[in-house]
């Protein structure tokens, strides 16, 4: 067997592995939106305000990134690393949590669900233009499929539950949110290969402390809080904020964050589903089909995302 041909095998297993650890970290983020709206609650009950869960999850994270850094022993950033870090910290740290728990005091976790579907289309722009990535047609073809199956989803369901589907004050928050967690989703994979997927989160959670730990004292909540919410708390602090971030920056490096972004068009379905058990929200068979085509195109994006091969001298 030849170096090239062990070569294309290790790309292979590494794009293949790329790809389930993208899933993995999907799914732990697609109950980030359930969590969180049960840990703020709505509008007319509301819990832990939007301002105390963006300050206390992260705060939570970068306890357990003080520990692990620490047990690993790991090194500081270097200079370079420090822009890219800093980008995660505000798009994913700061920015994605704090418009997101905002929205959902107005809207409900499948409403939200929908909007932030537009993740994979905004990460592959933030790849394109952080990483220099490039795809083929098809990817884009595919990739606008998706997110068109996805707005006719949105838009039947909406439709379906009279609730209409228009550009509210909460779908502004969640499209900033999209922004924001799709530059933080690349700044972080930009420096995974140097850091470790691991470090690169756990540096992120240790750099907002300085902001985090003061702000969660100061927006500590002065009213009875249900334990539920404090339960979702923690789960957005050691899962959606730090645990989930291991998977999901090493599969967008090891797949290729063009590539591995499509998984996100499975975490509105995901999101949808978890929202039933958890918050008593309806789940029809309108959902199952989408998802079912969602999966599809995902499939075929995947085949696509490959760059063209250049093409060779006659």
């Amino acid at each position: 067997m030849t170096t090239a041909t062990l070569t294309l095998d290790e790309d292979r297993r590494n794009q293949t592995l790329g790809l389930w650890l993208g899933f993995i970290g999907v799914f732990v983020f697609a109950l980030t939106l359930p969590m969180t709206r049960l840990a703020t609650g709505t509008a007319d009950a509301p819990q832990l305000s939007p301002w105390f869960v963006t300050w206390g999850r992260a705060a939570l994270a970068g306890c357990l990134s003080i520990a692990y850094l620490t047990i690993t022993r790991s090194p500081l950033p270097k200079p370079e690393h420090r822009v890219p870090l800093a980008l995660s910290l505000l798009g994913n740290a700061i920015g994605y949590p704090l418009l997101l728990g905002w929205a959902l005091r107005e809207v409900t976790a499948s409403h939200a669900a929908v909007i932030t579907a537009l993740l994979p289309l905004a990460t592959a722009a933030a790849a394109a233009w952080l990483m220099h990535q490039r795809a083929r047609l098809g990817f884009w073809l595919f990739a606008a499929l998706g997110s068109a199956l996805v707005a006719i989803y949105s838009l039947l369901r909406a439709q379906q539950l009279g609730h209409g589907f228009g550009l509210s004050h909460a779908d502004l928050l969640l499209l900033g949110a999209v922004v924001a967690a799709s530059v933080g989703y690349v700044a972080g994979a930009k420096v995974t290969p140097s850091l470790g997927a691991e470090r690169v989160i756990s540096w992120v959670c240790v750099m907002a402390l300085p902001i985090t730990l003061p702000g969660a004292w100061f927006t500590w909540p002065e009213q009875p809080i249900a334990l539920s919410s404090w339960l979702a708390l923690g789960y957005v602090g050691v899962f959606s904020m730090w645990a989930g971030f291991f998977a999901w920056f090493r599969g967008l490096a090891l797949g290729g964050a063009l590539r591995v972004s499509q998984m996100q068009l499975l975490q509105p379905f995901i999101s949808i589903v978890a929202a039933v058990p958890l918050l008593g929200e309806s789940l029809d068979l309108m959902t199952l089909g989408f998802a079912m085509a969602v999966v599809a195109t995902v499939f075929m994006g995947r085949k696509m995302a490959a760059p063209a091969p250049p093409r060779r001298p006659a």
